[in-house]
């Protein structure tokens, strides 16, 4: 208690005291009756008072923390290909009864297969592994705390990052559970196929796969690729101790347009337990057309190269880089220049372009010369100003030419943008607006426009190649950025009319992915409608079975989730109520089951990260024996904690009905003594 409030608490006794005092003894009679009732009321002003002063009390609080357990479930489709479903489920039930678990811990549970959620049930139908992400959740969760993680798990990740090394940002013990039988058994298996997506029509593509024998004795067998009942390629391998993989490389003719289906084969041996991972489905797109697009500059950029990256990533898409004069010279090849921040240099070939009637994309930056420009075209023009500044991206949800999506524009770097405003001639399609600091402009940051039946962009903003680079960082991946350029691309290098009905899907799907269609929908003046309702209706070629599914909105589109579907073709048709427009398409389901690959557990990868991490692994059998010892782990043990925290008076209900009980004994005294 300080000086100033003790001196505050006793003047609020001496005026209690003397309210009593002159109450009960200067105007009563000195009885003991008085004196009695005098207290009574000087107890009560005192109370009064002193919570009216509401003075700060300390308080001091004990209670017991306990560690965290969390309890990490692979609830993979591999646990019940392994056999493993019910011993899981056997330990999960085990660790709920553990009283001295419970004790102990507050365990918390928690599935993982492509995602992590918490546990409601298990079901082991996750057709992905990502192991790795598992402690990148998990590590949200448990900063600052003691949370021994208990990981149960065959170890058999199919895509994401190696999770041995998870112990480089991942700060707890992970005592592991291995599911899954671990002896070596004799097989034969295709690990990996590496094939484009896309093929060209009379051209040959390249197959990679890679087979590998596990197994002591000395084999041979047939390696075959078919289509459909034909056989393709085929070829005899032999396979030893010493000898256990071998990459076959081939190419395979292209000979029909359309999604093509094949399936790889190793001929099973003998004594192999598990013949699933023998072969693997996979498929090519077969076009008879290929879009060159040509970047053209007078001089070097990191945006060039980026650009150039981003667009091949598509097989579809030549890229070539060449200064105006050699534009010129193969302009009927093109199907697409991109025209980077040009100059004086430039004016021959913007006449060749008006000429050709050739689709472009003009990208505009600091070394661009506005005048020049401005006199080179008449779409738009752009207010010379000299000056430049930084502008982000903010994407237009009514852009309705094609279908794309925000992949972050907001968070990306700002470009660097001659400082003006442009004016086009015509009406053009903004579809990211320019933003400055935190003001959203109404001027375009990209755009595109139609001249004369030929489709043009304009791109007002140099060092993209930084908004490339962010997204990988952001995203692990170049796929997001490259995405929306291809999409770009794609439309501006077609000339086909826009569509109010635009849908996006792949031609053919792994049977372990999902299989999402996105379609948008845009009124007469194309602007996205949210209020249609769009129905998917979709086939089987083979079964002839069919079934609709309405699309859900989400955002600025509608999708629609099929996944699940048995492998095969099939056939869709996306359409509108009540406008009644449609859209038909088809794609292919191939067969493949990843986690049905594997005929063991990881032992080595799952105890190098217990290890690792100062945990421990167990095998299936032994969970019992993990459950006692991190039970009986001294460094798991409950903490007595103390809190101190500085409550106000007034927060101490019971005060009040201690003065409510003081007046109600002094009005019962003087109501029985007559004083009332």
């Amino acid at each position: 208690m300080t000086i100033k409030l003790l001196l505050y608490t006793i003047g609020i006794a001496i005026i209690a005291l003397l309210v009593a005092l002159f109450q009960y003894v200067y105007k009563g009679k000195k009885n003991r009756l008085h004196l009695f009732l005098g207290f009574l009321r000087f107890l009560t002003v005192f109370a009064i008072l002193l919570l009216l002063l509401n003075p700060q009390i300390e308080q001091s609080k004990s209670y017991t923390e306990k560690p965290n357990l969390l309890v990490a479930v692979d609830n993979s489709a591999s646990v019940k290909h392994l056999q493993q479903d019910n011993k899981v489920k056997n330990i999960v039930q085990e660790i709920q009864s553990n009283t001295a678990i419970n004790k102990r811990f507050n365990v918390s549970y928690y599935t993982f297969g492509e995602t992590v959620s918490s546990m409601d049930s298990l079901t082991f139908s996750e057709n992905e592994s990502h192991v790795d992400y598992v402690f990148k959740e998990l590590q949200q969760i448990t900063k600052n705390s003691v949370s021994p993680t208990l990981l149960l798990s065959d170890g058999n990740q199919t895509f994401g990052n190696d999770y041995q090394f998870a112990t480089q940002y991942y700060k707890q013990p992970v005592y592991s559970i291995i599911l899954g039988d671990t002896l070596t058994h004799t097989d034969l298996k295709i690990t990996q196929l590496n094939v484009n997506k896309y093929a060209f029509l009379k051209n040959k593509f390249p197959v990679e796969v890679v087979v590998v024998y596990n197994g002591f004795n000395p084999i041979s067998s047939e390696f075959k690729v078919t289509q459909g009942k034909a056989v393709v390629y085929s070829e005899t391998i032999a396979f030893s101790k010493s000898k256990t993989s071998k990459m076959v490389t081939f190419t395979l003719p292209a000979n029909a347009v359309g999604v093509q289906p094949y399936k790889a084969t190793i001929t099973p041996i003998a004594e192999e337990k598990n013949t699933v991972n023998n072969s693997r489905n996979f498929a090519v797109e077969v076009i008879n057309q290929k879009q060159r697009v040509s970047i053209v500059s007078s001089f070097v950029h990191p945006d060039i190269g980026a650009l150039k990256k981003s667009i091949a990533r598509n097989e579809q898409r030549e890229v070539v880089f060449v200064t105006p004069e050699e534009c010129i010279r193969q302009i009927d090849d093109l199907q697409l220049i991109i025209l980077y921040q040009p100059d004086q240099s430039f004016t021959s070939l913007y006449q060749a372009l008006n000429t050709q009637n050739k689709n472009s994309l003009t990208i505009v930056g600091s070394k661009t010369s506005i005048v020049d420009l401005n006199s080179q075209t008449d779409a738009f023009e752009i207010e010379v100003t000299r000056q430049t500044e930084n502008y982000q991206g903010i994407v237009n949800d009514n852009y309705a030419n094609f279908l794309t999506e925000d992949i972050g524009f907001e968070n990306f770097p700002p470009l660097l943008s001659p400082y003006g405003d442009i004016s086009f001639t015509g009406k053009p399609d903004v579809l990211l607006y320019k933003k400055l600091r935190s003001t959203i402009t109404q001027q375009p940051l990209l755009a595109t426009y139609e001249t004369q039946g030929r489709r043009e962009g304009i791109l007002l903003g140099e060092n993209i190649w930084q908004w490339r680079a962010f997204s990988y960082t952001d995203s692990n991946t170049f796929d997001l950025f490259d995405d929306f350029m291809g999409k770009l691309i794609q439309y501006l290098a077609s000339s086909k009319q826009k569509n109010r009905l635009a849908v996006d899907y792949q031609p053919f799907y792994s049977g372990n992915r999902n299989i999402n269609i996105t379609a948008q929908y845009f009124n007469k003046n194309f602007e996205f409608d949210p209020r249609e309702n769009l129905t998917l209706r979709i086939k089987n070629k083979d079964s002839s079975q069919h079934k609709e599914v309405p699309f859900v909105l989400k955002g600025t589109s509608f999708q629609v989730d099929v996944s699940g579907l048995l492998p095969g073709e099939y056939t869709f048709t996306v359409t509108t109520k009540p406008e009644n427009l449609s859209f038909s398409g088809s794609f292919t389901v191939l067969e493949y089951n990843v986690e049905q690959q594997f005929l063991n557990a990881d032992v080595t990868k799952l105890s190098a990260l217990s290890a690792n991490s100062g945990g421990k692994s167990y095998f299936v059998h032994e969970y019992n024996s993990a459950l006692e010892n991190l039970a009986n782990d001294a460094n798991y043990k409950p903490i007595l904690k103390n809190k101190k925290e500085t409550v106000p008076l007034i927060d101490f209900t019971y005060l009040l009905f201690i003065i409510a009980t003081i007046l109600a004994v002094e009005w019962f005294t003087r109501k029985y003594n007559g004083l009332i």
